[in-house]
Protein backbone atom coordinates (compact mmCIF):
# COMPACT_ATOMS: atom_id res chain seq x y z
CA UNK A 1 0.00 0.00 0.00
CA UNK A 2 1.77 3.05 -1.37
CA UNK A 3 0.64 6.41 -0.73
CA UNK A 4 2.48 9.84 -1.48
CA UNK A 5 2.04 13.29 -1.16
CA UNK A 6 3.14 15.60 -3.93
CA UNK A 7 5.49 18.54 -2.89
CA UNK A 8 6.66 21.18 -4.88
CA UNK A 9 10.27 21.11 -4.12
CA UNK A 10 12.76 24.30 -5.97
CA UNK A 11 16.30 25.79 -5.28
CA UNK A 12 16.81 29.22 -3.73
CA UNK A 13 19.52 30.68 -4.59
CA UNK A 14 19.11 33.51 -2.81
CA UNK A 15 18.80 31.40 0.44
CA UNK A 16 21.26 28.75 -1.13
CA UNK A 17 18.59 26.13 -0.06
CA UNK A 18 15.62 23.60 -0.87
CA UNK A 19 12.52 25.03 -0.63
CA UNK A 20 9.90 22.40 0.08
CA UNK A 21 5.91 23.31 0.21
CA UNK A 22 2.75 21.61 -0.88
CA UNK A 23 0.15 23.73 -1.80
CA UNK A 24 -3.38 22.59 -0.89
CA UNK A 25 -2.39 20.05 1.50
CA UNK A 26 -0.17 22.06 4.01
CA UNK A 27 -0.88 25.83 3.16
CA UNK A 28 1.46 27.76 5.06
CA UNK A 29 3.62 25.41 6.09
CA UNK A 30 7.13 24.87 4.66
CA UNK A 31 10.36 23.00 5.07
CA UNK A 32 13.60 23.39 3.55
CA UNK A 33 16.95 21.38 2.97
CA UNK A 34 20.85 22.08 2.17
CA UNK A 35 20.30 19.21 -0.33
CA UNK A 36 17.65 17.68 -2.20
CA UNK A 37 17.35 14.59 0.10
CA UNK A 38 17.86 16.08 3.22
CA UNK A 39 14.09 18.45 1.41
CA UNK A 40 12.64 15.34 0.55
CA UNK A 41 13.39 13.74 3.97
CA UNK A 42 12.18 17.18 5.87
CA UNK A 43 9.13 16.78 3.74
CA UNK A 44 8.41 13.40 4.55
CA UNK A 45 8.29 14.46 8.64
CA UNK A 46 6.13 17.51 7.84
CA UNK A 47 3.81 15.42 5.94
CA UNK A 48 3.44 12.50 8.51
CA UNK A 49 2.88 15.42 11.44
CA UNK A 50 0.32 16.75 9.62
CA UNK A 51 -1.56 13.81 8.02
CA UNK A 52 -1.16 12.30 11.50
CA UNK A 53 -3.02 15.18 13.10
CA UNK A 54 -5.35 15.93 10.53
CA UNK A 55 -6.95 12.24 10.66
CA UNK A 56 -6.63 12.45 14.71
CA UNK A 57 -8.89 15.72 14.16
CA UNK A 58 -11.14 14.14 11.64
CA UNK A 59 -9.85 17.37 9.37
CA UNK A 60 -11.38 17.20 5.80
CA UNK A 61 -8.22 17.23 3.05
CA UNK A 62 -7.35 16.15 -0.08
CA UNK A 63 -3.92 15.33 -1.28
CA UNK A 64 -2.35 17.08 -4.23
CA UNK A 65 -1.59 14.56 -7.09
CA UNK A 66 0.45 16.12 -9.54
CA UNK A 67 2.08 14.14 -11.72
CA UNK A 68 5.00 14.89 -14.56
CA UNK A 69 5.29 18.95 -13.50
CA UNK A 70 8.58 20.33 -12.57
CA UNK A 71 10.16 20.46 -9.35
CA UNK A 72 7.52 18.02 -8.19
CA UNK A 73 8.17 15.01 -6.00
CA UNK A 74 6.04 12.32 -4.87
CA UNK A 75 6.81 12.05 -0.91
CA UNK A 76 5.72 8.52 0.58
CA UNK A 77 3.71 8.34 3.50
CA UNK A 78 3.93 6.16 6.67
CA UNK A 79 2.40 2.58 6.43
CA UNK A 80 0.12 3.17 9.57
CA UNK A 81 -0.68 6.95 8.25
CA UNK A 82 -1.61 5.72 4.79
CA UNK A 83 -3.62 2.58 6.38
CA UNK A 84 -5.60 4.61 8.88
CA UNK A 85 -6.07 8.12 6.15
CA UNK A 86 -7.45 4.38 3.31
CA UNK A 87 -9.46 3.31 5.82
CA UNK A 88 -11.18 6.25 6.93
CA UNK A 89 -11.63 7.45 2.89
CA UNK A 90 -12.71 3.62 2.25
CA UNK A 91 -15.92 4.79 5.55
CA UNK A 92 -16.43 7.53 4.25
CA UNK A 93 -17.52 6.93 0.43
CA UNK A 94 -19.94 4.51 1.96
CA UNK A 95 -21.38 6.63 4.37
CA UNK A 96 -20.62 5.01 7.41
CA UNK A 97 -20.10 5.80 10.81
CA UNK A 98 -17.12 4.57 13.21
CA UNK A 99 -19.69 2.32 15.04
CA UNK A 100 -21.42 1.26 11.70
CA UNK A 101 -18.17 -0.07 10.72
CA UNK A 102 -17.60 -1.49 14.29
CA UNK A 103 -21.15 -3.00 14.08
CA UNK A 104 -20.57 -4.39 10.97
CA UNK A 105 -16.83 -6.28 11.98
CA UNK A 106 -18.28 -7.90 14.93
CA UNK A 107 -16.05 -5.13 17.40
CA UNK A 108 -16.47 -2.34 19.86
CA UNK A 109 -16.45 0.86 18.71
CA UNK A 110 -13.29 1.80 20.24
CA UNK A 111 -11.21 -1.04 18.39
CA UNK A 112 -12.27 0.07 15.42
CA UNK A 113 -11.59 3.72 16.22
CA UNK A 114 -8.29 2.92 17.03
CA UNK A 115 -7.57 1.46 13.32
CA UNK A 116 -8.08 4.90 12.07
CA UNK A 117 -5.51 6.52 14.18
CA UNK A 118 -1.98 6.47 12.93
CA UNK A 119 -0.86 6.58 16.40
CA UNK A 120 -2.57 3.40 17.14
CA UNK A 121 -3.18 1.78 14.10
CA UNK A 122 -1.42 -2.50 13.89
CA UNK A 123 -4.14 -4.17 12.61
CA UNK A 124 -3.87 -7.71 12.71
CA UNK A 125 -4.35 -10.30 9.65
CA UNK A 126 -7.74 -11.35 11.36
CA UNK A 127 -8.85 -8.15 12.11
CA UNK A 128 -7.80 -7.61 8.14
CA UNK A 129 -9.94 -9.93 6.70
CA UNK A 130 -12.61 -8.45 8.81
CA UNK A 131 -12.46 -5.14 7.24
CA UNK A 132 -11.65 -6.43 3.34
CA UNK A 133 -15.29 -8.11 4.07
CA UNK A 134 -16.82 -4.60 5.41
CA UNK A 135 -16.01 -3.06 2.53
CA UNK A 136 -15.54 -5.76 -0.08
CA UNK A 137 -12.13 -4.97 -0.99
CA UNK A 138 -8.73 -6.70 -1.03
CA UNK A 139 -6.60 -5.50 1.21
CA UNK A 140 -3.34 -7.56 1.37
CA UNK A 141 -2.38 -9.14 -1.81
CA UNK A 142 0.79 -10.74 -3.02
Amino acid sequence: MKTTVSCKITWSEKDKCWYVESPGFYDGVMTEGDTLDEAKNAAAEAVAALLESYLEHETTFNLPNVKDAPDWYDIPIKPESAFSFRLRNQRKARGMTLSDVAEKMGVKYQVYQKLENPKTANPTLKTLHKIEQVFGAELVAF
